[in-house]
C-alpha cells in the first residue's frame, strides 16, 4: 500500500536535490540527503531514491526520444518543470542545460498529446485470437 503523502514528499525531495545537482554539479547531494532521511526513515529514504531513479529513467528516455525525432534542443516535461511552460523569446538561446533539457521534453510532451488526438489511440490493443474457436 502507497502513502500519498510519502510519494509528494519523497518526489519534491528528488526533484529539489536533482536540480541542485544540476545547478551545482554536485553528484553527492542525493547520496547525502538519502542518508539524512534513511537515518529517520529507511520508507522515505527507500521513496525518495525510487523517485531519483524514476526522474533520471525518464529524462534519459525522453532525450532518446528527442534525439530519435531528430529536435535535440526543444523537448521538454511538464512533471519535470513543475508545471511551468515558460520559453525564452524567439531568436535566444537557452544557456543552461536543464533548460534545454526541460525544452526537449515539453516538446516530446507535445508530440505525444498531438498524435494521440490525430484519433490514433496510444494504448497497445490488445490480442485477438485469429481462431477464437479454436482450442
Amino acid at each position: 500500500m502507497s502513502d500519498p503523502y510519502l510519494e509528494k514528499v519523497a518526489g519534491e525531495l528528488a526533484e529539489l536535490a536533482m536540480a541542485d545537482e544540476v545547478r551545482s554539479g554536485d553528484e553527492k547531494i542525493v547520496a547525502e540527503i538519502a542518508e539524512i532521511v534513511g537515518s529517520s526513515s529507511q520508507t522515505l529514504q527507500e521513496a525518495f531514491l525510487t523517485a531519483v531513479r524514476v526522474r533520471r529513467a525518464e529524462a534519459r528516455a525522453r532525450a532518446l526520444l528527442a534525439e530519435r525525432a531528430g529536435d535535440l534542443a526543444s523537448i521538454s516535461a511538464h512533471l519535470l518543470t513543475s508545471g511551468s511552460t515558460d520559453k525564452a523569446a524567439p531568436g535566444t538561446k537557452q544557456t543552461s542545460p536543464e533548460d534545454e533539457l526541460k525544452a526537449m521534453l515539453e516538446e516530446v510532451d507535445r508530440e505525444t498529446q498531438n498524435k494521440g488526438s490525430a484519433g490514433k489511440s496510444l494504448a497497445p490493443r490488445p490480442a485477438i485470437p485469429s481462431n477464437p474457436n479454436r482450442r
